[in-house]
C-alpha cells in the first residue's frame, strides 16, 4: 500500500465485500487474514482501525474487535492477578515474570477460551484482533491463530500485525514481528493487501 488513504480504502472495500464476508475465494482454508504494517506506523494503523470500525458500522457490518492488551488486563482483573503484578513487577526477575505471565495467559488453556466467550456473547460478521505487539513475548501471533482455528472458522478474522507477513519458496510463510522476529511460521492466513474481491 502506498499511503494511509489507499490502505484504508482497500481494507474497507475488501472487508465490506460479500465475497470476503462469505469467505469466498479462499478454498477450504481458515478465513484468517493478516494486515501487516510498519511498526513505526502503529498510531496511523490504530486510526485506520477506528475508522474502519466506524464505516463498517454505518454499512451494518458488525465487528467483534479484540485488543489483546485490553483483553489480558480484563482476564487478569477477573482472576485477581492484575493488582499483584502491577505492584510487584519491578521486584520480579524478567525471566520469572515472563514465565508466570505465560502460565497465567496460556493461549490454549486461558486466552482462546476467553476469546471464545466474547465470540459467543456477540453477534458479528468479522473479528478484528489487534494489540499483538503489546503482548509480546508472552503471547505469540502464530500460537494464537493456531489455537483459534477451530472456533473462529465461521467468520473472517483480521489480525493487525506490526511487522511483515512474508512468503518465500524456501522458508514458507512467516510472521516477522516488528520486522525483527522471524521464527513464527504460520501458513494458513492470507495477506489482506493481496486479497482481491
Amino acid at each position: 500500500m502506498v499511503n494511509n488513504v489507499d490502505r484504508f480504502n482497500h481494507l474497507l472495500e475488501v472487508i465490506s465485500h460479500d465475497n470476503f464476508l462469505n469467505m469466498q475465494g479462499i478454498g477450504n482454508e481458515v478465513p484468517f487474514f493478516i494486515c501487516p504494517f510498519n511498526p513505526k506506523e502503529s498510531l496511523e494503523m490504530e486510526s485506520i482501525e477506528k475508522n474502519l470500525l466506524k464505516n463498517l458500522k454505518q454499512k451494518e457490518i458488525s465487528v467483534l474487535s479484540i485488543n489483546l492488551y485490553d483483553l489480558v488486563i480484563e482476564m487478569m482483573n477477573k482472576e485477581g492477578d492484575w493488582d499483584y503484578y502491577n505492584k510487584n513487577e519491578s521486584s520480579l526477575k524478567k525471566k520469572d515474570l515472563l514465565n508466570e505471565l505465560r502460565g497465567l495467559l496460556d493461549v490454549e488453556d486461558y486466552l482462546v477460551p476467553f476469546i471464545e466467550e466474547k465470540m459467543n456473547e456477540s453477534s458479528f460478521k468479522v473479528m478484528f484482533i489487534s494489540g499483538i505487539g503489546q503482548v509480546f513475548p508472552y503471547i505469540r501471533a502464530h500460537k494464537l491463530l493456531n489455537n483459534l482455528q477451530k472456533s473462529a472458522k465461521n467468520h473472517p478474522t483480521l489480525m493487525f500485525f506490526p511487522g511483515e507477513y512474508s512468503h518465500t519458496a524456501a522458508g514458507g510463510a512467516s510472521l516477522n514481528l516488528f520486522n525483527k522476529f522471524s521464527t513464527d511460521h504460520y501458513y494458513r492466513a492470507f495477506n489482506i493487501y493481496e486479497f482481491q474481491v
